[in-house]
């Protein structure tokens, strides 16, 4: 078996934007305070994020590999199948790694415990620390990692190119005008619609985009984070002599694809809110949405 690596995920500071921005503690110091901010606060921030990183890093084993990277490079980084990944931040953080993992345990590290306590950063570094100090110890690899499966959700092309989400995905017009296509549902029934795009949303993502979508349309039932099922929604469909809005909300379940027909000249698909890393979709492609058959492993 390969020597397992600890992958440590992180995004840059506000204090580290605020000095690419503005090149001086001073500078950024005064651009903090005519907005009623204290730099202060954002150095506490940035200090408790680098302990969290150092602990972690001082915590893995001489045998094992470590390799580091920053949320904006994750569409470029290679992970392994027989990685470890340690997510040092907020939820979003997690949801942002999600995508591009295919089984490997996450830990959610919270660099600031009690501040903002986080659904999916649930162990402070020192926690986190115990765990792996734990597995090494007793000589064993990430699968003794106790863990539970979030759901998540795919996006697949005829093309074959597809993306994933453990929040949501949404498909829509890049500007979030108006996207023609057709809608299928499982059963069989079909519409042409024009919306403001459409939302196929996780359990775990049940309590943030689509809650407020949910909350609107009577407050349908959403699926809980680890349940096998998704929930969608059409945002605000436009009814026409050639356009319907029967077909606007549901809920999938395993091995049961939503498909849309591409009307418009160009559709995004994009999960989690990470529009830089879209699918794009041309007229008469055809998109299939559908629970994914690789969870997220949340330690």
């Amino acid at each position: 078996m390969a020597t397992p690596r600890l992958v440590i995920v992180h995004r840059r500071t506000e204090l580290a934007e605020l000095l690419d921005r503005h090149a001086t503690l001073g500078q950024a110091e005064f651009f903090l305070r005519v907005r009623g901010r204290t730099l202060a606060a954002v150095q506490e921030r940035h200090e408790l994020l680098g302990t969290a990183l150092a602990t972690i890093r001082a915590t893995v084993p001489p045998d094992w590999r470590l390799a580091e990277v920053e949320r904006n490079d994750l569409n470029r980084f290679m992970f392994t199948p027989e990685d470890i990944i340690a997510v040092v931040g907020q939820d979003g953080l997690v949801a942002n790694a999600a995508k591009y993992l295919a089984g490997q345990p996450v830990i959610g590290i919270d660099p600031e415990p009690g501040m903002n306590p986080g659904i999916l950063v649930r162990h402070t570094a020192a926690d986190a620390a115990r765990m792996l100090l734990g597995l090494a110890q007793a000589n064993q690899r990430q699968a003794s990692l106790p863990c539970r499966e979030l759901s998540m959700v795919r996006a697949r092309l005829d093309d074959g190119q597809e993306l994933s989400g453990l929040n949501e995905i949404f498909i829509g017009h890049r500007t979030h005008q108006s996207a023609r296509y057709r809608l299928t549902t499982p059963d069989g029934r079909s519409e042409s619609q024009s919306s403001s795009g459409l939302i196929v949303s996780t359990g775990t993502g049940a309590t943030g985009w689509c809650a407020s979508i949910a909350q609107d349309r009577g407050g349908r039932t959403l699926p809980a984070p680890t349940d096998p099922a998704l929930a969608w929604f059409v945002r605000e469909a436009w009814p026409s002599p050639v356009t319907g809005r029967s077909l606007t909300d549901g809920v999938l379940e395993a091995g049961e694809p939503l498909r849309l027909t591409v009307a418009s000249d160009q559709l995004v698909v994009f999960g989690d809110g990470m529009e830089q890393d879209l699918l794009t979709a041309s007229w008469g492609q055809e998109i299939s949405i559908e629970l994914s058959d690789r969870p997220l492993r949340l330690a």
